[in-house]
């Protein structure tokens, strides 16, 4: 141990070792103990207690490097005197210096042994302003604001060390050194003090020291608030719970306790009833001897009084099984829905083999079509004809796993997921159980509700389905799932590999006429308060309506044209023509709906150059549209226009080269395609369009406009083409048939290979159209071009082999 030399002023020298500082800041008018383990700081420190004992402590950038040099330290230090110095048996040192004065840190050098630098003293000087002396009392009301929220515990407004302190810092009128006094006791961030301490002008100095001082003072505000909050809620709950436990024993004394016991002795009870397996039994029954345990008062009790409900409630052995009849459930079927063959065969099926074997899994259904053609409202019917309950979930925009899962019980308001609820609502084991919208399911932070799906739509599985919130395993197998989805490209693949897929193509006019007379008038008709007698439908009348105000796949547009006739013949009932009988003709429709909203026909009503009629499938169902071909001159290019999506354009190139290939055969010159562009465009261009049957209609209208051959009114085509002109099959062409004939279309082009879909085709559709199937292009251009007649037989295309069905 070195004794303490007594400070005074004394003159710098022009190069003094170096002491780096990790983490601290040291600042002149201060004093600060130092510990110092690394070999190069005490060989600095013995240097300097060697000489003249002064030394410069400059903080480091980076704290974590051990052995720095010039590049990791700052160039503003404090110049310091050693005033004692320890060596400790462990080979630290523990010195207590005081700082001089800020020094600037001209160069760095380095010793044999340690750092050293050149060093030039920033002078403390200032001008006593009011500005100055205003923001002096600022700083010193904050640090004092900032020591009552006991901000450093060292610093206690009753002890006598902060008077001695506070003495010094309320009478010191040195704006720098009080600073330096307060910088040096608040545990502000290295970089905020080593900015102080290099700020050369005293009023900026006090600006950002008041700046810092008031964030700290926020910081203990709001957390001595939190501190407040927290001890009076937990003093709260203490109290609470106290008086909870003597009351329990008053009542226990009064004898009042029997309504506890009474419930414990119901949930027994409902237990016993509920044929739950043997553990979910043993699990009940340890949550009730938790229950019996707790105060009445407890908040945990409700929480596990709302599980025992849940569990007690939701049905474990009622399963509804009524005596199957096939003629009864067929009868059913057909009295609520029009059609709807394949769906009526696949349920009459599963029931056909339920009643022989006694059990089987349920199937997982899936009903895909365009909107309003019944997919939702089947299944009613169907658990009708099967004698079961009837549950249906909505899922669109559904984002939550835990919707499907349910919540786990650590969560306030948990409760089961949507499938254990409609168990619950229905009441039986076995209930018909829809997930409509199942392809509108989303996904977000909170997890994949399609992958909760995975488990309870797979029959190998859902025996053994387990809700987050039962936490034990609930048996799904004897439910029968329906799903439905308008398309499937959103239904994971995992998903889609469950379900079995069955498909509603759009009504056929002829269907919609039969669901209006036979479903949506008499619907309509009670709905707005009439009677069948007042009001009569003319057959006419109804297909205007489907003709000339609907062009949809299914029938929610129809019930809403029907609909606002209802409404203005109750009107007219309700003035007075209580006596009249209304019967609704063809000519009376517009007088009701107005001018007409679709034209039946077809948008070229002549033969046309260039402009080609093909098919699409939408989410509703078939339509038809049109492709357009312009030449112009150029250098070739082709241009393809209408929103058109990659697949789409891809097919519009794979055209075009086929038509530069086979130039000869078309009649045309070899470089046909040098001084002319090929626009192509596909109308209604604000709706997107994609996908590879519009091959052939592209290769048309392509041919046609360079050819000046026009091109068929009545003929509509679909199919996919290759670079070597062949046809491809496509789908959807039941839709895209039917769109077709709505549009008033005479002639059908279609692949070869979708000769099959014919059957899908209803009769009186097929005998109002002529179905021509190809394999080549060549045979489109036979039939959708209108050749002259001394060139039908020069041209080798007008060869090639091709079947017609009429």
């Amino acid at each position: 141990m070195y004794n303490d030399l007594p400070s005074s002023s004394v003159k710098l020298p022009e190069k003094l070792p170096v002491g780096p500082l990790r983490d601290t800041v040291m600042f002149p008018g201060t004093s600060l103990p130092i510990v110092s383990g690394r070999i190069k700081s005490k060989l600095a420190l013995d240097a300097a207690w060697a000489t003249n004992r002064m030394i410069v402590f400059v903080t480091q950038k980076n704290s974590r490097i051990e052995d720095p040099n010039e590049k990791d330290l700052f160039q503003v230090g404090t110049v310091c005197l050693l005033k004692r110095m320890i060596k400790n048996p462990e080979g630290e040192y523990t010195v207590s210096a005081e700082g001089l004065t800020r020094v600037f840190i001209k160069n760095y050098t380095q010793g044999s042994t340690f750092l050293e630098a050149e060093i030039e003293e920033i002078p403390e000087l200032y001008e006593k302003t009011a500005e100055i002396e205003a923001l002096m009392r600022n700083v010193r009301d904050q640090f004092k604001r900032y020591v009552e929220l006991g901000g450093n515990p060292l610093f206690d407004p009753g002890l006598s060390n902060w008077t001695t302190s506070w003495t010094i810092i309320s009478h010191n009128e040195d704006p720098n050194l009080l600073v330096n006094s307060i910088a040096q006791v608040i545990d502000f961030k290295t970089i905020d003090k080593q900015q102080l301490l290099e700020m050369v002008s005293s009023v900026d100095r006090l600006q950002r020291l008041s700046d810092l001082l008031a964030k700290e003072v926020k910081v203990l505000e709001i957390s001595q608030n939190i501190s407040s909050k927290t001890q009076e809620r937990v003093s709260k709950m203490t109290r609470e719970a106290i008086l909870r436990e003597q009351m329990r024993s008053i009542e226990e004394e009064l004898g009042e306790a029997g309504d506890q016991n009474s419930e414990i002795l119901e949930f027994e009870s409902k237990i016993k009833r509920s044929g739950m397996p043997k553990e979910v039994r043993g699990k009940a029954l340890k949550e009730l001897g938790a229950l019996a345990k707790m105060s009445q008062f407890n908040p945990e009790a409700s929480y596990k009084r709302n599980y025992l409900e849940w569990l007690t409630d939701i049905p474990w052995k009622s399963a509804k099984n009524g005596k199957i009849d096939l003629k009864k459930a067929e009868k059913v079927l057909d009295e609520d829905h029009y059609g709807l063959k394949k769906v009526k065969e696949r349920i009459l099926e599963y029931l056909a083999v339920h009643k022989l074997s006694g059990k089987i899994k349920g199937p997982i259904l899936c009903f895909v079509g365009p909107p309003g053609t019944g997919k939702t409202s089947i299944g009613k019917s169907i658990a009708k004809a099967m004698g079961r309950k009837f549950v249906k979930v909505s899922l669109g925009g559904i984002r939550d796993e835990a919707e499907i899962r349910g919540h786990r019980r650590t969560y306030v308001g948990s409760m089961p997921g949507r499938i254990i609820q409609g168990i619950k609502q229905a009441g039986a084991l076995n209930p018909v159980f829809m997930l409509d919208e199942i392809d509108k399911i989303g996904a977000d932070y909170r997890g994949d509700p399609s992958a909760a799906l995975l488990e309870a739509l797979d029959p190998e599985q859902n025996n053994v389905f387990s809700d987050h919130y039962l936490e034990v395993p609930y048996d799904l197998s004897n439910a029968m799932f329906i799903t439905t989805a308008n398309i499937l490209d959103t239904i994971p693949p995992a998903l889609r590999d469950r379900l079995e897929v069955i498909r509603y193509a759009g009504y056929t006019e002829d269907e919609k006429f039969h669901i209006a007379k036979q479903y949506l008038i008499p619907k309509q008709v009670v709905t707005h308060g009439l009677k069948e007698k007042k009001i009569k439908f003319d057959d006419e009348a109804v297909h205007s309506v489907i003709r000339q105000y609907t062009r949809e796949a299914g029938v929610r547009s129809l019930e809403r044209e029907i609909a606002a006739v209802s409404r203005k013949i109750a009107r007219k009932i309700a003035e007075g023509a209580k006596d009249k009988v209304f019967e609704i003709t063809e000519p009376d429709i517009s007088r009701y709906l107005g001018p007409a909203k679709f034209i039946p026909q077809l948008a070229e009503v002549e033969n046309t150059i260039g402009t080609a009629t093909g098919m699409a499938w939408t989410e509703a169902g078939g339509d038809i549209m049109f492709v357009e071909v312009t030449l112009m001159p150029g250098k070739g290019q082709l241009i393809l226009t209408g929103q058109l999506g990659d697949v789409m354009k891809e097919s519009g190139t794979a055209a075009m080269s086929y038509v530069r290939s086979h130039w000869k055969e078309l009649g045309l010159l070899e470089k046909f395609y040098h001084k002319i562009d090929v626009h192509v465009h596909v109308p209604e261009g604000a709706i997107p369009k994609d996908g590879p049957s519009a091959g052939i209609t592209l290769t048309t209208a392509i041919v046609s406009a360079l050819t000046k051959i026009p091109i068929r009114k009545e003929v509509s085509m679909t199919g996919e083409v290759t670079l070597r002109g062949r046809v491809l099959e496509i789908g959807g062409l039941k839709e895209k048939v039917l769109a077709a004939h709505r549009a008033g279309v005479k002639t059908i082009i279609a692949p070869e290979n979708n000769r099959r879909d014919l059957e899908d085709i209803p009769d009186f559709v097929q005998k109002d159209l002529e179905f021509v199937f190809v394999k080549h292009v060549d045979d489109v251009l036979r039939v959708a071009l209108i050749y002259p007649p001394n060139t039908h037989s020069s041209k080798k295309i007008m060869t090639a082999p091709y079947s017609v069905i009429a």
